[in-house]
């Protein structure tokens, strides 16, 4: 990257090039910079207080090898340890969904350094694996897992699939979507470990018939014609947790929900009325419009909502107070054919945003003859120089 940065430079002082500028390195935008790339595909990235970068792989197309790393000079390494990572489909007879990451789809690090695995425990995006399903979280410090939160039959549905997860300031409540095909929010108390199924197919959680999702020119179909039909899946939480933010990928409106609507359950014998769908459905804000879109985030930073477009190969920048951008809040921070589908966000201490692409149209999924294991990447969004994750000297295990 900084070579051909640097050869372009030179040349457009010599006159030898005319046009734009890539949008990588034009002038008041961000600098695109490859922090890793993977043998498998990635989708959950995060970063935690420390600097230490955190990534999963999923299981759609292949059995991969780890579900949760850390990233260690550039390189993957199981995390919190190998036999959390020892599933494999093929040993599903052998070990227990209980203890072990079935089907990875994300990880956040909270302001209390833990780190929060959403076990959708559903490979291939299938039927979702008995007492698979769960909510891990692993203290960073000693890098040892100190809750798990199985999710039940009534929260995570036999057609489920668990996506992304915000957690709260006060490091007490999770906030989780569900992509599956009955769309839904997923909110747990992270104290107890009671979780509450909201909006269960609820028009702002479901796929928008009236969108087609495309990539590289053509409506993005499987083999047998079936399109992209992804639920809620990104979702975002304001700084100060007062706000709570989703979209589903099929999908191109940005919802909203105050999360005061959303507590009183946890310690209720019964479900308050004012918790029932209908009722907090009447409290649902449309926000605007993103078009299609995956990872969703707000930074600490500035307060900005980051966003994910796939169909653009790029990451694009929401003003949430409405005072700047264009007419639709919108605004492009970079734009990359080497942003692949971008998937997931993460913010860095020192403000750096990353994310990944998991090259979902270039699946065996979506492209006849694709190879099993897909080969993706994790990027940095910033100006300053490479970063490749924490060294060898992390915390002992």
């Amino acid at each position: 990257m900084t070579r051909s940065l640097t050869a372009l430079a030179v040349a457009l002082l010599a006159g030898t090039m005319a046009g734009p500028l890539p949008v990588r390195a034009q002038e008041g935008k961000a600098e695109l910079t490859k922090v890793a790339s993977f043998e498998h595909q990635v989708t959950g990235v995060t970063v935690a207080r420390d600097g230490r970068i955190f990534v999963n792989f999923p299981r759609w197309s292949e059995d991969a090898p780890v579900s949760v790393a850390e990233l260690k000079d550039g390189k993957p390494v199981p995390y919190p340890d190998d036999r959390w990572n020892a599933w494999r489909n093929a040993r599903a007879d052998e070990l227990s969904p209980k203890d072990h990451f079935v089907c990875v789809q994300s990880v956040v690090a909270d302001g209390q350094d833990r780190l929060w695995v959403v076990d959708a425990a559903a490979p291939a995006m299938a039927h979702v694996i008995k007492d698979g399903p769960k909510l891990v979280g692993i203290d960073l410090k000693s890098n040892t897992v100190i809750k798990t939160i199985p999710f039940d039959t009534s929260t995570v549905l036999q057609a489920s699939y668990l996506n992304d997860v915000r957690i709260a300031p006060d490091g007490k409540t999770a906030y989780l979507t569900d992509s599956g095909a009955e769309g839904a929010l997923i909110v747990v108390d992270l104290d107890s470990g009671s979780a509450k199924r909201i909006l269960s197919g609820d028009l702002s959680t479901m796929p928008d018939k009236s969108v087609t999702v495309r990539y590289d020119g053509q409506p993005l179909r499987r083999p047998d014609g079936r399109g992209v039909e992804f639920s809620a899946d990104g979702i975002a939480l304001s700084n100060d947790g007062k706000t709570l933010y989703w979209q589903a990928i099929k999908g191109k409106t940005l919802y909203s929900l105050p999360t005061d609507a959303l507590t009183g359950w946890a310690a209720a014998s019964v479900v308050p009325d004012t918790l029932t769908d209908k009722s907090l459905a009447g409290k649902i804000a449309k926000v605007g419009e993103n078009g299609v879109a995956d990872g969703l985030l707000i930074a600490r930073r500035d307060g900005r909502m980051y966003v994910t477009s796939p169909q653009d190969d790029a990451v694009k920048v929401r003003d949430l107070s409405g005072k700047t951008g264009s007419a639709d809040g919108l605004t492009i921070l970079v734009q990359d054919p080497a942003l692949r589908w971008p998937d997931t966000f993460s913010e860095g201490p020192d403000g750096t945003i990353y994310v990944t692409t998991s090259h979902i149209q270039d699946s065996a999924d979506y492209k006849p003859g694709a190879p099993v294991s897909l080969p993706t990447e994790l990027w940095a969004i910033k100006r300053p120089a490479d970063a490749t994750g924490s060294t060898g000297n992390a915390p002992a295990r």
